[in-house]
């Protein structure tokens, strides 16, 4: 049960610097990114947390097999919508890809 708690403090100290690059990253690409990156990390940690839990809580097999499917949609949708909200974003600027550093 602690590896569970020591995941899941991992998750919320993962989810702080992404907080953290938000704030104080230049431009709207590189914000989205930590942001997206961070999440997508910090969820599946939480989630491995709580099937841990599940396991050894004797929640049954139900709970770990819904956790493991969340995980495995997580991880197929949260990098294409990451991928259409920057490509969306450089449309709407019609920027050049290059970010602010440039600029």
């Amino acid at each position: 049960m602690l590896l569970a708690w020591l995941l899941a403090i991992l998750a919320i100290l993962t989810l702080l610097v992404a907080a953290l690059g938000v704030v104080r990253l230049p431009d709207a690409l590189s914000r989205q990114h930590a942001a997206t990156k961070a999440a997508t990390l910090a969820v599946t940690m939480f989630a491995l947390a709580l099937i841990l839990a599940a396991l050894l809580s004797g929640w049954g097999w139900g709970w770990t097999l819904r956790l493991l499917v969340m995980v495995v949609i997580l991880l197929c949708v949260l990098p294409l919508a990451s991928h259409a909200l920057g490509r969306a974003g450089l449309a709407e600027s019609g920027g050049t890809g290059q970010g602010s550093r440039n600029q």
